[in-house]
């Protein structure tokens, strides 16, 4: 079932991961790279359990993790090195061309960066209030700055993208 609300200039959809539509089979792809480079990031000791994946006519572009602890670096979340890999890339391949797959809802610092970068499109999979239960800020994206926005943001309902807080604590 997929649930569509206009916001302003961009659509908010929410689908099912299962949902027979081949876009989703496509995002649930996606989406999972994402969630699994969460994994690879805390695994490798780099950061916390958040990853981000940018695609640009059905490729992968970068595929990266947090790297907070790596970097030592407040700013260094998933999807802010996704950005900045993506616009080191060869080709300058236009993010406005390219659509995000990240495996949390982001945080505002991240939706800011995402809407600074073009990007014509949003898919997370976990919402804020997962990752804030394990004790990460609760500090999500205000809904407001959607309204400014010419993307398009889908929450994806797949389950491995919650389970990673259910299996990760800040203590």
């Amino acid at each position: 079932m997929t649930v569509e609300a206009n916001v302003g200039p961009i659509s908010v959809v929410s689908a099912s991961a299962g949902h027979h539509e081949a876009s989703s089979d496509r995002d649930h792809k996606f989406l999972t790279q994402a969630v699994e480079e969460a994994y690879i990031g805390v695994e490798c000791g780099d950061g916390r359990p958040f990853g981000a994946v940018i695609v640009h006519k059905n490729e992968i572009v970068v595929s990266c993790h947090n790297m907070v602890l790596k970097y030592k670096d407040p700013t260094a979340h998933a999807e802010i090195v996704a950005i900045r890999e993506a616009c080191k890339k060869p080709n300058e391949v236009k993010l406005w061309e390219c659509e995000m797959y990240a495996s949390c809802e982001p945080c505002a610092m991240c939706f800011g960066a995402i809407h600074l970068s073009r990007l014509k499109r949003l898919v997370y999979g976990a919402k804020a209030e997962a990752a804030a239960a394990v004790g990460f800020s609760s500090c999500i994206a205000n809904t407001g700055l959607y309204h400014k926005s010419n993307l398009e943001i889908v929450k994806l309902d797949l389950s491995i993208a919650e389970q990673m807080f259910q299996k990760f604590s800040l203590s």
